[in-house]
Parts: C-alpha cells; sequence; structure tokens
C-alpha cells in the first residue's frame, strides 16, 4: 500500500451565501495522479488553493487536513516549497527571456546558482524548449508558454506538482506532449494533482479521480472502474432527434435528449444494434460509454455558469 501524500476530510469552504466546497472528503496516495473532474462552479480550484494554503477552509472541528506531514492553514510555506503549482492563467513576465523566467523564479527557493543553471538545462530539455531558450515571451506560442509554467512549477525538484486545467486551448500535439511529461513525472515519484474539464486528459493521465458538483463528492475512483460501475457500457447517439419515436423505444434502453441529439444507452450492445438499423441514414452512431457520459449522467446537461 503506497503512503498517502494527502489526505483530506470533511473541508468545507463557505464564500458569504455561497457554499463552494462541502464536507470534502479524499485522500491522495503518493506518486499517482489525482484528478477533480467537474462543471464550473464545482468547487475544484478552491479546493486546490486550500490544499496549498491560498485560501482557508471553514474553521470546524470535524475538518483536518495533511499535505505531506503539514497542515496548509498552519504550514503554508513548508507547502510551497515542496510543491510546484501550474495556475490556469499564463503569468509568465513578458519582458524577460524564458531562460530569465526560470531562474528569476528559481532564486525565490533560494537555490544555489551553479545548481540553478544545471536544472534549467535539464527543464528546458525536458519539456522541448531548448531551442527557445533565449526568446522572449511575447513570441512565444500558447503552448510553448504552457509548457514553460510546467517548467517553472519544477525548478525547485517539487514532491507535489498541483495543475489547474494545464491543457486548456491547446492543440491536440502540445496537449499529448504535456500528457506524456506527466506521466514521466509520476513514474519519477512526483504526486500529481490535477483539474481539468477535458474527459480524455482525465481518462488518459489520471490512477483516480473525483467528480465533483456544487462542492460536493459525487463519486470517487479509477475512470475505468467508474465508468464499468456507474454508467451503461454501449450507447447509440442519433443525430435528429424529431426520427425518435420514444414510446417505441425497447426494454433495456435509458434515454437521454439534448435539443440536437437523442442518446440511447443500454447493457445489450445487440439491442442498441437493432435500433440503429431503423434510423440507416448516416445520422447515428453506435459506441462505448465514456467517462463524458458518465461526467454528464453525474452532473446534468445544463450549463453550470
Amino acid at each position: 500500500m503506497a503512503k498517502l501524500a494527502i489526505q483530506a476530510e470533511n473541508i468545507s469552504k463557505t464564500f458569504k451565501d455561497l457554499k463552494a466546497v462541502r464536507n470534502l472528503s479524499f485522500q491522495v496516495r503518493q506518486a499517482e495522479c489525482f484528478g477533480f473532474l467537474g462543471p464550473n462552479g464545482a468547487g475544484k480550484t478552491t479546493m486546490m488553493k486550500i490544499l496549498i494554503g491560498r485560501s482557508r477552509r471553514d474553521p470546524t472541528p470535524e475538518g483536518n487536513i495533511n499535505v505531506f506531514g503539514f497542515d496548509p492553514d498552519r504550514d503554508e510555506l513548508s507547502i510551497k516549497f515542496l510543491s510546484g503549482v501550474v495556475p490556469q492563467e499564463n503569468n509568465l513576465d513578458t519582458e524577460l527571456s524564458v531562460r530569465q523566467n526560470l531562474f528569476i523564479y528559481a532564486r525565490f527557493y533560494g537555490l544555489r546558482k551553479k545548481k540553478v543553471e544545471s536544472r534549467i538545462d535539464y527543464l528546458l530539455d525536458f519539456m522541448e524548449l531548448t531551442e527557445k531558450k533565449d526568446a522572449r515571451i511575447r513570441v512565444l506560442s500558447g503552448g510553448m508558454k504552457r509548457r514553460l509554467i510546467i517548467a517553472r512549477a519544477l525548478i525547485n525538484e517539487p514532491r507535489l506538482l498541483i495543475l489547474d486545467e494545464p491543457t486548456t486551448g491547446l492543440d491536440p500535439q502540445v496537449r499529448h506532449l504535456i500528457w506524456d511529461k506527466l506521466r514521466m513525472l509520476r513514474k519519477e515519484g512526483v504526486t500529481i494533482l490535477l483539474t481539468t474539464h477535458y474527459m480524455e486528459e482525465a481518462f488518459q493521465i489520471c490512477d483516480r479521480l473525483i467528480i465533483m458538483h456544487k462542492g460536493e463528492k459525487m463519486m470517487e475512483g479509477a475512470p475505468g472502474t467508474l465508468i464499468r460501475k456507474h454508467i451503461e457500457p454501449y450507447v447509440l447517439e442519433i443525430i435528429d432527434p424529431s426520427q425518435v419515436e420514444t414510446r417505441d423505444l425497447p426494454e433495456y434502453v435509458r434515454l437521454e435528449t439534448t435539443h440536437s441529439r437523442v442518446l440511447l444507452y443500454s447493457e445489450k450492445l445487440d439491442v442498441l444494434e437493432t435500433v440503429s438499423r431503423q434510423y440507416n441514414t448516416g445520422n447515428c452512431y453506435l459506441r462505448q460509454s465514456n467517462l463524458e457520459d458518465l461526467f454528464l449522467k453525474t452532473t446534468g446537461r445544463q450549463l453550470h455558469e
């Protein structure tokens, strides 16, 4: 059994009349990637800020957090020194070069100049930015900036890496590169916390995750296990809802509708194959259920803003 990196019990956070986090409990093992998945306003970023001491949890007797032996409310600085944080926003110094951004950040940790130089060389190579080491930030692409922010978060060789929406807005090539780097870090023993809106990202790199909704934990576990336990394995998507007569649907089929689609879920593949033949117009698609199907079943298909 792997040692625990984080243990959170009954954590709540209230902003005036808004309960952003509600009695949230979870554990993160060392050297695993643990994900927070949820719609906007679910409490993911708030929980991340609580873990590193940037936001104080509600003071309740039953609430407790342990991050590598430290309490964020009392030991914020200690947690900062063992952590690296990748925020949602690109907050690089645009007047400095790539290398200078890393060097300035390294000085905050009191690292010796000789070690800083070798660490920066390693991270530029690791994130495939060596050729851009002297470039100004303003000329970098979005993907390069994101990789640089991750390199910056790794400057102090953190035991805990926290990433808040790390690949939002990036093209697939850059996203897959970042996923590969995160897998490598996990193999090296780095514990990773991740919030994301990309279901494929959560499925690809998270060992375990929790789905949050309105500040509460709806479910927790390995992505594949959650899919097998909580949703039918097959789904038929029908593009034109007007084609579907719901009263004629066979047994063992669950119906979900949107403005532009009908989704039929079932434990039985042959049942959906039979239905699909009725709509053999190129406007239907039979596939396996995925994490996005489970997410929408759990949190609803309405916008959460």
